[in-house]
């Protein structure tokens, strides 16, 4: 019996620890760990609370829009301005959102997780006219192989000329990041943490131009997505086939949906595009109950709670605590564990019976014979992430050509409040909520749980392991010294740890020291 310890992983967002207990070259045991303290809902108590539309997209730069609109629809039901959001309102918070899950699914395939099935070497000897891969090639002789290493090194199945193309397209992939921050920043104004999205709606305003400016940017987005992305994700699945066996987890889903088609004050029952709900493994659909969901801290470095619904949810920091082994908590539904994400959401529109969704996802099961039980695994997530970035680049132009120029994009509300506001949407990597209680003006509590805390949170005070720690169990380890499958397999969940958890000190104490290293 062996002990791997990876810590950090590299090429997710933040610092996290995965360890694995392997016997007989089969992972037995694994935990999931977040290495840091997480106190930016504190940060929020006694404040404003329209700040924490500004405040919570700090939480994370890759995906700071989700934040912000996700503490909007909160503080929109606290103020009670829910259910008058404006059309033009509405859609502009779907155009911003839309544009960064399109430059956040980008970043995850080309520059966190491709490299775990591309040999960058395979530049080395590069003798062609691509100047992107001239560059890379240049940068292998002086020996700056940075951001490509340090990586464990892969059982690399695609061709030469393979490898020299996916090369290419993640160098080509990082210019349309940028033209999908620039679509952001048009009506966000910045990227990241846009100045925009507020209670009541927000606060730009169309017109002609930044409409054709934003459509402008899609297009091309759209042709990247199409000539690229989609075809890289197929091609790496044909290579790797096996992955769509392999990292299944829990198996059960759970989708807050997003982007809003009206104003439906209760957000259960608004009409979104990507639908809510949970999802089984036999591929059924079942209604969402917030009141269903608390958070438990059993093996989290909080003070213990016990399981609670996140309008009482606490931040207490207990860095002493037996047993604990991560700064992540462990959220459940009705004392379930869940997997969010583009999965999860493409899941429930397929089964709901969208059918592009059914058609995209149908199509790419086709090309490899498989049912759509091969979707809970490793393949599955990336084959989600594509095909949901295909269909919301192709709908943003569509609701871009919806604003009416001259409209209003806000709805003013009284500041004079005693409530308490759920903002219920998702991020690119998955479900995201965010739960205020307003007293006197003022915020008396602010609790947020994240895709991540879902995805890599902790085993449970049952004993229930997280999804990303059920995806390791039962997995084959063929070299203890190099366990690319395990990394595999938490790359394709894409953490985000700067979204699950955070340092925060105002007079910079020392919070505590961490060694990162192999054990």
């Amino acid at each position: 019996m062996a002990k791997i310890v990876i810590d950090p992983i590299s090429r997710v967002e933040g610092h996290m620890k995965i360890e694995a207990v392997v016997e007989n070259g089969v992972v037995k045991e694994a935990k999931s760990s977040g290495m840091m303290y997480r106190g930016l809902e504190n940060i929020l108590l006694g404040r404003d609370p329209r700040d924490a539309a500004r405040i919570m997209q700090r939480i994370c730069g890759v995906c700071p829009t989700s934040h912000g609109l996700a503490a909007a629809f909160a503080l929109d039901e606290a103020y009670g301005v829910n259910g008058s959001i404006t059309d033009n309102g509405r859609i502009l918070r779907n155009l911003i959102q839309g544009a960064n899950f399109v430059q956040s699914h980008i970043l995850h395939f080309y520059q966190l997780a491709a490299l775990d099935y591309v040999d960058v070497t395979a530049c080395a000897d590069y003798s062609g006219s691509d100047p992107d891969l001239k560059k890379v090639k240049d940068f292998i002789a002086r020996g700056h192989l940075g951001p490509f290493v340090p990586r464990y090194e892969g059982d690399y199945r695609l061709s030469k000329q393979e490898n020299l193309a996916a090369v290419a397209h993640y160098v080509k992939a990082l210019n349309m990041r940028r033209l999908a921050h620039d679509a952001v920043a048009v009506f966000g104004g910045k990227m990241p943490h846009n100045m925009s999205i507020v209670a009541g709606g927000v606060t730009a305003t169309p017109t002609i131009d930044k409409i054709a400016g934003f459509i402008w940017r899609m297009e091309q987005l759209i042709d990247f997505i199409n000539s690229y992305y989609l075809p890289d994700v197929l091609m790496v699945a044909n290579r790797y086939s096996d992955y769509f066996g392999i990292g299944a987890g829990c198996k059960q889903f759970m989708s807050f949906g997003c982007f809003d088609l009206d104003s439906n004050p209760d957000l259960t029952k608004r009409h979104r595009w990507l639908p809510q709900g949970i999802v089984s493994s036999d591929l059924k659909l079942r209604r969402l109950d917030p009141s269903k969901i608390t958070e438990e801290v059993a093996n989290s470095w909080f003070k213990e709670t016990g399981p609670v619904h996140p309008y009482d949810g606490s931040t207490d920091a207990d860095r002493e605590k037996a047993g604990a082994y991560s700064w992540i908590k462990s959220p459940r539904y009705d004392g379930e564990v869940l997997e969010v994400g583009p999965l999860a959401r493409m899941l429930a529109s397929y089964v709901s019976g969208d059918k592009a969704v059914q058609g995209q996802v149908n199509g790419v099961l086709g090309k490899f014979n498989a049912s759509p039980d091969a979707l809970f695994s490793v393949l599955g997530r990336h084959a989600s992430r594509a095909i949901e970035t295909k269909l919301v680049a192709e709908k943003l132009k569509d609701w871009a050509l919806q604003l009416q120029p001259g409209q209003p994009t806000f709805t003013d509300f009284n500041l004079d409040v005693n409530s308490r506001g759920m903002g219920l949407h998702e991020a690119p990597r998955g479900a995201l909520g965010h739960w205020i209680v307003v007293e006197g003006g003022k915020t008396k509590n602010y609790q947020a749980v994240v895709p991540t805390t879902w995805n890599a949170g902790p085993t449970d005070a049952k004993g229930q392991p997280g999804p990303m720690e059920q995806s390791l169990i039962g997995t084959k380890v063929k070299d203890e010294r190099n366990p690319f499958e395990l990394v595999r397999i938490v790359r394709s969940y894409d953490p985000c740890l700067s979204c699950a958890v955070h340092v925060v000190t105002p007079k910079g104490e020392d919070l505590g020291r961490f060694v990162v290293g192999a054990e």
